[in-house]
C-alpha cells in the first residue's frame, strides 16, 4: 500500500506497552501524520460492548487521557518521530455519530483484528463508509502481549518495565502507577460481593 498524507489509529493504551509501539509504527509506515485516537478518554464516552466487556470497566482505565497523550508523545520521540508526525486526540470509539468531531474522517482508517471487538470496530468505520485498511488479523491466542497483563503485573509487584518502552516505564514510575493499581486491586478485594 502506498503512502496516504494521514491515517487514524486508536487504542486505549491503559497502559502503552512494546506491542502498541510496533502497532503505532505499523501505522506511521503506512502515512506522513499519524492520528493517534485515544479510545475511552473520559467515563462519559465509554460504553459497555459485550463485545469486549471488560475495556469498560473503571480498573481496566486507570490512566487518564492526558497521562495517556504524555505517554504516547514520549515513546514516540523516543522512537525517533518528530512531533509533526503524529497528532493525539481522544477518540469515543463506541460513539461513530461523533467521529467527525476528533478526527479526519478522509483518512485512512487503520485497524487490528484479534477478537470480535475488532471486528466490530471495523463494522463502525464501515458503516460510515470511511477508507480502511486491516493492518492484521490474528487469533487471540496469537495477540501478544495484552495492556491487562502488564497492569497485573504492575499491581502485583511483579516485573513489569521490561514489556514496556524506556520512556514509558519511567513516566508510568514517575506518576506511581504501580501504586495507583495495587490500590484498586486492595480495595476490589475488600469490597463485599
Amino acid at each position: 500500500m502506498p503512502n496516504v498524507p494521514q491515517a487514524v489509529i486508536h487504542g486505549r493504551f491503559q497502559v502503552l506497552h512494546n506491542d502498541h509501539l510496533r502497532y503505532l509504527l505499523a501505522g506511521k509506515a503506512l502515512c506522513d501524520r499519524l492520528v493517534i485516537g485515544v479510545t475511552n478518554p473520559d467515563p462519559s464516552h465509554t460504553r459497555h460492548d459485550p463485545a469486549d466487556p471488560l475495556r469498560s470497566l473503571e480498573s481496566s482505565n486507570p490512566l487518564t487521557y492526558f497521562e495517556r497523550a504524555q505517554l504516547l508523545h514520549a515513546v514516540l520521540a523516543e522512537a525517533g518521530l518528530s512531533p509533526q508526525e503524529f497528532f493525539v486526540v481522544p477518540f469515543p470509539i463506541n460513539l461513530p455519530e461523533l467521529y467527525r468531531h476528533y478526527v479526519p474522517l478522509d483518512a485512512l482508517f487503520l485497524v487490528s483484528i484479534y477478537d470480535e471487538w475488532g471486528r466490530r470496530k471495523l463494522k463502525y468505520f464501515e458503516s460510515l463508509t470511511l477508507h480502511t485498511h486491516v493492518l492484521w488479523e490474528v487469533p487471540p491466542e496469537d495477540k501478544g502481549l495484552s495492556a491487562t497483563e502488564v497492569r497485573r503485573r504492575m499491581g502485583a509487584g511483579e516485573p513489569w518495565e521490561h514489556l514496556v518502552p524506556p520512556a514509558a516505564a519511567g513516566l508510568l514510575r514517575q506518576w506511581r502507577i504501580p501504586e495507583r493499581l495495587s490500590g484498586q486491586a486492595e480495595a476490589a478485594a475488600g469490597r463485599p460481593g
